[in-house]
């Protein structure tokens, strides 16, 4: 079993930045990669990035490509995202997952955090 915890979030104004941390505690080494999704109200949860473990490979939703920055510290078990030049649109509930294959298919999933973005 994995457990995982964000931390970060909050309310920023438009334009501004956020950082959202993840950090994986359990069967760490069995973590193949590990991603954030977001659901904002009445919508689908939707993919926003990944990371893989090992290699550091990274997949970006393009609707943050060039703003938002997911990135890894293996030796902390940690998974961060760096989200700049925020938009209204990006409010949402952002869920910090863990894949334990290379098959897209999430295994864990973090409470979420509240990010809230103001124009």
């Amino acid at each position: 079993q994995v457990q995982l915890v964000e931390s970060g979030g909050g309310l920023v104004q438009a334009g501004g930045s956020l950082r959202l941390s993840c950090a994986a505690s359990g069967r760490t080494s069995s973590i193949y990669a590990m991603g954030w999704f977001r659901q904002a109200p009445g919508k689908e949860r939707e993919f926003v990035a990944d990371v893989i473990r090992n290699s550091g490979a990274t997949d970006y939703a393009d609707f943050v490509k060039g703003r938002f920055t997911i990135s890894r510290d293996i030796a902390k078990n940690t998974v961060t995202l760096q989200m700049n030049s925020l938009k209204p649109e990006d409010t949402a509930v952002y869920y910090c997952a863990a894949r334990i294959t290379w098959i897209n298919k999430y295994d864990y999933w973090g409470q979420g955090a509240q990010v809230t973005v103001s124009s």
